[in-house]
This record gives C-alpha cells, structure tokens and sequence, in this order.
C-alpha cells in the first residue's frame, strides 16, 4: 500500500510539473510582430510610484531601440553590408504558422591547418510555434537572471533548448517590485531575449550556438510571450573538464580562440562579453559554444586621454591608448581575451599537456595574462599548436627508439588487464590517444604497469588513434577492429 501511494504522488507529481511547462512555453502561438514595430505601452504601475510609467517606457524604449542597431548591422570598421532581410522569417500558413521541418543539427567544420578563416556557418533550420505543440520529455535545466531554459524532443526525435523569460527569476520579479507593472517589466525583460535572439543571428559561427526559431505565445495573463528554440548543448563544468585529457581541453581554448577572433571581426564590429563565466558557454559535440548574449555589448568605449581606458578585473587593471578618433583602442576584443586568460587558459591549456608542447602553451597563457597579444595572434599560435600535434612534430626531438620489442597480434584485444592512468579516455582503464604505433611503444615503456597494448579503430577529433594500455596478454580474445602488441622482452 505504501509503494502505491509513493506512485501515486510521483505520478501526480510529474504530471504537475510536465503541465505547468507545457502551460508556459507550449500553447499555440501567434504570427511574430513585424520589424520595425515599437513595443506597446505599459500599463500603469501600482500607485504611489512617481514618475514609474514613464521611467519603465523610457528603459523599455532604450532596449527596443538597442535590438534595432543589431537588426540592422553595425558601424565597426569593416563590416559588411548588413542583410537586408526579414529576421527570422517564418512562413505564414493560415491561421497559424506553418509546420516546419525538423531541425537537422549541423556538425562543426574545422578549417585547414593555419587557417584563421571559417566557412560560414549553414542556415539554421526556421521553427516555429507549430514544432512545440507535441513535445516530449520537457525537463527544466536551469536558470539566470532573467531567463530559463527547458529541454525537450521534438516529434522527429532531436533534443533542443527552449529559452524563456523566468517568471519567478530575479529580474522580472525585482521590476514588479518597483514598477508594480507585471505586463510592462515582462516587455522590459523579454527585450534581452529579443537582444539575445537578433545576436544568434546576425553571429552565426560554428562556435556561437545555433537558433533554430522562436514563437510568440500567450503565457498565463502575459499575451505574446517570447520562446526560443536553440540547438541543445551540455554545460561547462570546469572541475569535470580539468579530469578530461589534454586534447579535449586543448579542443575548447581552440573553440574559445576561434569564437574571440569571430567576435573581434564580426559584421557587427567588435563584441564584448561583458558577462564573459563558464556558465555563459555550453559543449556541443566537444565543441566550445556561446549561448548567453544579452549582455553582449558592440560599442567601443569614448575616451578624451588614456585615463578613461581602463580595464578593470578584480586581480589587476590593465590602461589602453586612446585613439585620436576618441574610441579605447581594442578594449572590447581585450576584455574578451584577459577573460579567457582567467576562466579557461590557465586551468586547461598547460597542465598535462605534451611537454614538447609546454613551451608555446606557456606563452600563450603569459601573453593573454599581460595582454601582450591580441585575439589574431592568440589565435594563430593557437592553430600552430593544432598543426603540431595533428601532424606529429612535436614528436621529433622527444621520440627515442623502443627499448623492448613488441610481437603483433592482429584481428585480436584484451578484455581485462587493465590499469588506470591519468588523463585516460575510459575510467576502467588506461585509453590515450597516440600518433603512431612508436608513440604507443614509447607510451608503453614509460608506465611501469605496461606489458602490452591494444590499438583500436577509434580516433580523437583530430585523428589521432585510440590505444588500451595492460598490465598482461593472458587472455586474448578475436576481434576483427582492434590490434594487440605485446612486450617480448623486459
């Protein structure tokens, strides 16, 4: 009796949480407002707040007007012409929008060795209201300041995020509070998400999260409520990552130099993260992405001397020129990297990294801690690590000849033996990445556990081969996608 009244509750208390999600985000939706159309007027604010209407207008107006900028482009130098298009799109169909077709999840391309060019990235798919009315799996992942973020699976099966103004969240409620105007500070809060959807779009890179569309929808007594659909990716937990092997971590300070250059010569101009944390980015597919940018800023701070440049960060401050055109000189794209430098550089890119290799990751850590470099350059060093550990070089002066000789075992593995390493690809085992097979002997000899090895048909994002080290070959079993090498002599 009692297991079925705990079923009974967590039924009734699932089926709660499920409806109150889908009352959220998921009723039907109506066609978006056309661009160029100012936000309506408030309504009143709770009596006694003097001047609060026209105060809530004035800051409502001030982020509409900021969205505007982004829609139409940005005047940093070099920037090309802005589209001339609707922003997202959507077909109309009847009464309602028109089903689109499921989302297809782009895979990230990687440019040519020494390249700090990207393709452009390929045009999201366009979804709408009609995606989201048979939903499964709705789960609350989290939320900020303003917003909060749901999963869910569409009908064709692929998993994305949704994004919402969070109607307890901190910065809705704090407004109410002051403005007393429920529908007034939804406006207000809605335009960063506005803000945040226009930068998804007009930011397109492999490293900046992908929109897949948005709705509009009436949501408890708020009409029009804005959603909006993204591609699904992974928080970044740094205490995880710092267990991960260097490659992976090596992959996301490439993703996050790639990402800082794209924002440095963007169409927009230059962009700054003004909330630049961990929390702000998410892993797709390995790769490092941006998904939080409503405090995204493109202007370049006015300055009158060098005194009114300066960086400010809680260990130390850093003074920039000021141009004769009265702009701090880079001061945006060095924000961005000095916060690169303390949330990402230092913790992921030296430690346990090839010791060939320490050298130049050392330099780039102490470069973008002194701001001696900036983005272009950073990320050039970055792409010359790419090239010698993808190519071997790095290899050259450390490699020394096998000191014991291995007998092959083709179309064969060992399924137990094994030892743990650090950093290993398996937590059962010890499983790294090699170059070549002498890599994998040279690996061999220096663990004292090591008597054979086992190379499989894997590969790492950057084409590097799988190998299970052991501690012995007593019992080798076929298997026609791996080979085993094991020691012949002490």
């Amino acid at each position: 009796m009692r297991r079925r009244r705990a079923a009974v509750a967590a039924g009734f208390c699932a089926s709660f949480l499920l409806g109150s999600v889908l009352n959220v985000l998921f009723v039907p939706g109506s066609e978006p407002p056309r661009p160029g159309q100012p936000p309506g007027p408030s309504p009143a604010p709770a009596p006694g707040r003097r001047g609060g209407r026209s105060e809530l207008a004035r800051q409502i107006r001030a982020r509409y007007e900021e969205v505007q900028r982004y829609t139409r482009g940005g005047p940093g130098p070099g920037a090309g012409r802005p589209e001339r298009r609707r922003l997202m799109d959507l077909a109309r169909g009847g009464p309602g929008l028109q089903r689109p077709r499921s989302p297809r999840v782009p895979r990230t391309r990687t440019p040519p060795d020494g390249t700090l060019g990207w393709p452009p990235a390929p045009d999201p798919p366009r979804l709408g209201c009609a995606a989201l009315r048979n939903v499964s799996g709705a789960q609350y992942v989290g939320s900020g300041y303003t917003k909060a973020v749901y999963r869910v699976r569409l009908p064709g099966g692929v998993a994305v995020a949704l994004k919402a103004v969070d109607f307890s969240g901190h910065d809705l409620g704090s407004c109410v509070r002051e403005f007393g105007a429920r529908r007034g500070c939804y406006r207000l809060a809605a335009q960063k998400l506005l803000k945040e959807m226009v930068l998804l779009e007009r930011l397109r890179h492999p490293n900046v999260l992908q929109l897949y569309g948005y709705c509009y929808q009436d949501s408890e007594d708020i009409p029009d409520t804005l959603t909006t659909i993204t591609e699904l990716g992974s928080p970044v937990e740094m205490i995880q990552l710092l267990q991960t092997s260097w490659e992976d971590r090596f992959r996301i300070c490439l993703s996050l130099g790639r990402l800082l250059h794209h924002l440095a010569h963007s169409p927009l101009g230059s962009v700054t993260l003004l909330d630049f944390r961990p929390r702000q980015f998410v892993l797709v597919d390995g790769e490092l992405k941006v998904t939080d940018l409503d405090d995204a800023r493109v202007d370049e701070t006015p300055c009158e001397s060098s005194g009114d440049c300066v960086l400010e960060f809680p260990a130390r401050n850093f003074t920039l020129p000021c141009s004769a055109q009265g702009w701090c000189q880079s001061m945006n794209e060095k924000r961005n990297l000095y916060n690169a430098y303390r949330f990402f550089f230092t913790y992921l890119l030296p430690h346990s990294a090839p010791p060939s290799l320490r050298p130049l990751l050392d330099s780039i850590v102490n470069a973008t801690g002194e701001l001696t470099w900036g983005v272009d350059e950073t990320l050039a060093q970055l792409e010359k690590v790419l090239h010698l550990y993808r190519s071997g070089r790095y290899l050259q002066n450390s490699t020394t000849s096998p000191r014991a000789e291995y007998r092959r075992v083709p179309d064969t593995t060992i399924p137990q033996e094994n030892y743990h390493c650090w950093p290993s690809y398996h937590h059962g085992g010890c499983l790294l990445s090699v170059f070549s097979l002498a890599e994998a002997m040279d690996v061999c000899e220096s663990h004292s556990q090591c008597r054979a090895f086992v190379v499989t048909n894997q590969t790492t994002w950057t084409g590097r081969q799988l190998v299970f080290f052991k501690t012995g070959w007593s019992q080798i079993v076929s298997d026609p996608n791996k080979i085993t090498y094991v020691r012949a002599s002490a």
